[in-house]
């Protein structure tokens, strides 16, 4: 089996418990659970700023001396758009569920900086659809380049059915910046978390270098997820079933600055149309 492709833990409600140091890497630390109605978290952030997003149900989190309640929650990522509720360094909080079969992910990463805890909600989120043809997807930013945190990064990504993902393929895995100072691509670690339509279905990933030192080619099912250190990386979706992935990366830049694969750069501006069935998800779908 891949290194790169982590299964979820059985008979655990706490199916993903992932720290940098389990990756082999130095900035992201990522977990996913279910919690029950009523149940909570209570944590002190520490040395960590925090991004938690919601995959299904509702929540409330206290933190600060304030209150956020997601209240127009999703039944699951096929329902609508996530909230997204940032969490900085140093800051008691209390998340809890409130319903049950909550499921969340979460994304930790190592901070120095202060920034005010915020939800993100579903109708803030931007929609983009990139690609076109059968390479047409939907962006939903939910801690985008520019938001008022430190490192982390978060985009949740559909794919319809049969299409290609993040192709032409991109990667970040070396600062560069032009003669200006125009940052051009950032160093960046990245989580793929997959969610697919139905049961069976599944997505295939390829995770390559120029030199090709890694080349690999992983078949992820529902709740799985791809560790991405270095290198291109697309995404192709089985034929009849849609995929989601959430994104979390973060690095030396608060930034999704990349380099397309040039043997692949050829394809952009070559789309003769869209994808119809786009956009899968809308905020109006939520609650």
């Amino acid at each position: 089996m891949s290194k790169l492709l982590v299964k979820p833990r059985r008979e655990s409600k706490t199916y993903h418990h992932l720290t940098s140091q389990d990756a082999g890497w130095e900035h992201l630390n990522f977990e996913a659970k279910v919690l029950d109605y009523g149940e909570q978290i209570k944590l002190n952030s520490r040395e960590f700023e925090y991004c938690i997003v919601l995959l299904g149900g509702n929540f409330q989190v206290n933190a600060q001396g304030q209150s956020w309640e997601t209240g127009n929650g999703r039944k699951d990522v096929f329902s609508g758009i996530g909230h997204a509720m940032y969490i900085s360094r140093r800051t008691d909080f209390v998340l809890t569920s409130q319903q049950d079969g909550t499921d969340i992910a979460i994304c930790r990463v190592k901070s120095d900086q202060d920034h005010p805890p915020q939800m993100k909600r579903p109708e803030e989120a931007a929609i983009e659809f990139r690609g076109g043809d059968n390479a047409n997807r939907q962006i939903n930013s939910l801690l985008e380049p520019g938001f008022d945190c430190h490192k982390i990064v978060c985009v949740e990504v559909y794919t319809p059915s049969g299409n290609w993902s993040s192709f032409p393929a991109h990667k970040h895995d070396e600062r560069k910046l032009d003669e200006a100072g125009k940052l051009l691509e950032a160093n960046l670690e990245e989580i793929y978390f997959y969610k697919i339509d139905k049961p069976q279905g599944y997505a295939i990933q390829q995770v390559y270098t120029d030199d090709r030192s890694l080349d690999e080619i992983v078949r992820v099912q529902n709740n799985e997820a791809v560790l991405i250190p270095k290198g291109y990386h697309p995404v192709v979706a089985g034929h009849g079933y849609n995929v989601y992935y959430l994104n979390f990366l973060a690095g030396s830049d608060q930034s999704l600055a990349n380099t397309t694969d040039p043997d692949h750069e050829w394809i952009y501006g070559t789309w003769k149309g869209s994808d119809p069935r786009l956009p899968l998800v809308t905020a109006e779908m939520n609650g």
